[in-house]
This record gives structure tokens, sequence and C-alpha cells, in this order.
């Protein structure tokens, strides 16, 4: 599975459709194998949405993103945690360690709402 997680000074980009680079973490068998930074060079929601499964991106982790940006990689297959914030390894070891679907790493004010426990239930394999 690969996991990409927008970038900005060492932490999650606070706002995804703002983020020009991700970091891509490739993870098998609920370990870190590599990672590598990718640059997001349109703002364009749609092409944005294309350019992760080309990139072979399953999930995507980041803080707050736009309906449309939310809509559009929906359809394009890319499975969604939004709201989390932190220091980009700390954000990788709750994710390895199962714990931001428990919650871990919540934006401030953002709480488990409905949206956050739909794509907790998604089944996320690592």
């Amino acid at each position: 599975m690969k996991v990409a997680i927008p970038l900005w000074q060492g932490r999650v980009s606070p706002v995804f459709d703002e983020a020009s680079r991700i970091l891509v973490v490739d993870i098998s068998n609920g370990k870190e194998k590599s990672r590598q930074e990718e640059s997001l060079l349109t703002r364009n929601p749609f092409e944005r949405a294309q350019a992760l499964p080309r990139l072979g991106v399953d999930l995507l982790i980041c803080g707050m993103i736009s309906q449309t940006q939310h809509t559009a990689l929906d359809s394009a297959g890319v499975q969604i945690i939004p709201h989390i914030c932190g220091c980009m390894e700390d954000v990788i070891t709750a994710f390895l360690d199962g714990r931001i679907e428990k919650g871990a790493m919540l934006m401030p004010g953002c709480g488990r709402g409905r949206r956050y426990k739909h794509h907790r239930n998604r089944g996320i394999k690592r």
C-alpha cells in the first residue's frame, strides 16, 4: 500500500488543496519499505485526484481538504483520512501503529465526527 501525506516544513500540511509537495510512503506488512517526495504541480482538484493514483497512492492522510477535492479523490479510488496534524514522523508512526484510525493526531476542533468514522470503517489494510 502507498500512503501520501502532504508536506509543509516537516509536518502535515494544514490544507491539502494548497500543498505543493507530498511524501509517498510504501508500506508492506505493517512496515515502511520506502519513501519519496513528489511535487504536486497543479492546483486543479481533478488533476490532483488523477496524479495520486498515477503514483500508486491508495490512501491520503491529510489536514483539511475541500469538499471538491475530497469528492474528486474519492471518485479516483483514493481513500482519505482527513483532519490529521503533526510532525511527519509522528503521523507515520501513528498510522503504522493503528492509532490514526482511533483518533490520534486529529487537528484541534476536529473530533470524531461522522465524516471521520466513515473513513475509519473502510477497512484500511497496511
